[in-house]
């Protein structure tokens, strides 16, 4: 089992290895003394794992109970939060007890928002069931719900008191969602880590899964302790996020986030006139992953979409524009330029793709 420790407002540690699901509950109470706790997943995960969960929370003295909502981002809204503090509520919930996210990025955005806000604040543990949850979501403690007018606009920073990433149930995941979180490794090879890109490149990695989300998660651990609320270098992380995002706007959610971010990290490379060799070099990892290389919406739709991305501030959108693998920049440009920089990215996509 590999742990990092993240240094933050509230302190955690961040576990990777095998069977961590049935040893959830002890390792917990590590951290926290048995109490109450809700149980929170998605119908899909609530299925597969719930009951295991449970009975590790329940032998290892806690009083749990579930909520389980509707798989999907189309869940994560106002609605789902209301009903889950309403089962917070009805559960009892003090602010002694605890919140377990048992899935994906939305069940941890959703649920950690929960948490922070109940009570005006309560712990709570991520247990990530998918890799782009277990290599970015899960860590750093930005917890948020989508409104209609953009994505993850009403949240809050509530870091999780530990992080439990079982690699067993990565390596039960659908190919799908396996593309979905290397897209976000793939990011992260741009930004900072030259081996993990190489290593994702072929598109084999699934034997060295504990290596990739640790080599992520210790790169998240280094940005967050240097700006834990987002006011400075943690921006890197955006990128890929203002062209992907766009993405998912224009699908109406239909595009998973990993597909939107993947396609996006190669748009903004397009866009800050990387050297051909690198957006070829980014393309092919993408296919190599299973990841889209292709837009299907115009320039004018997507740059109407990117209006709502919350990097906006005012008529300025601070872009993370790569300039070599291991080596990106902060830029902010006018609002204005979006389309133009949506046509240069999609030309470039035209180009790899004939």
């Amino acid at each position: 089992m590999r742990k990092i420790h993240i240094s933050a407002s509230t302190s955690y540690d961040v576990l990777i290895g095998e069977g961590l699901l049935d040893k959830s509950g002890e390792l917990t109470r590590k951290v926290v003394k048995p109490c109450k706790c809700l149980l929170v997943s998605d119908d899909t995960v609530d299925e597969l794992y719930g009951d295991r969960a449970q009975i590790s929370f329940t032998y290892s003295g806690f009083d749990v109970a579930r909520f389980a909502f509707p798989a999907g981002e189309a869940s994560k809204n106002l609605d789902t939060l209301r009903d889950l503090l309403m089962a917070m509520g009805e559960a009892g919930l003090s602010r002694s007890d605890l919140v377990v996210a048992l899935g994906g990025g939305v069940t941890g955005d959703m649920a950690g928002f929960a948490a922070a806000i109940y009570a005006r604040g309560i712990p709570f543990v991520q247990i990530p069931t998918t890799l782009l949850a277990a290599v970015d979501s899960s860590v750093g403690g930005k917890t948020a719900v989508d409104m209609p007018f953009g994505k993850n606009m009403v949240g809050a920073f509530h870091q999780p008191c530990l992080v439990l990433t079982d690699t067993d149930v990565l390596r039960e995941l659908p190919p799908e969602q396996l593309s979905n979180g290397a897209a976000e490794a793939i990011k992260c090879g741009v930004l900072n880590d030259e081996a993990l890109l190489t290593l994702l490149e072929g598109g084999d990695w699934q034997d060295q899964i504990d290596e990739v989300v640790a080599r992520c998660v210790a790169y998240k651990r280094d940005v967050v302790a240097g700006d834990e609320f987002d006011t400075g270098n943690r921006a890197f992380l955006n990128l890929g996020h203002t062209f992907g995002h766009a993405i998912e706007v224009c699908s109406r959610l239909t595009v998973l986030h990993g597909q939107a971010v993947g396609v996006g990290t190669l748009m903004a490379a397009a866009a800050a006139d990387c050297p051909e060799a690198m957006l070829r070099r980014l393309h092919d990892c993408l296919k190599a992953n299973g990841l889209p290389t292709r837009c299907d919406y115009d320039a004018q739709a997507l740059a109407a979409a990117a209006l709502s991305d919350k990097k906006r501030a005012g008529s300025e959108i601070t872009l993370v524009l790569p300039e070599e693998i291991g080596k990106c920049r902060l830029e902010k440009r006018p609002v204005s330029d979006l389309r133009a920089l949506f046509e240069k990215a999609l030309d470039a996509l035209e180009r790899l793709n004939a």
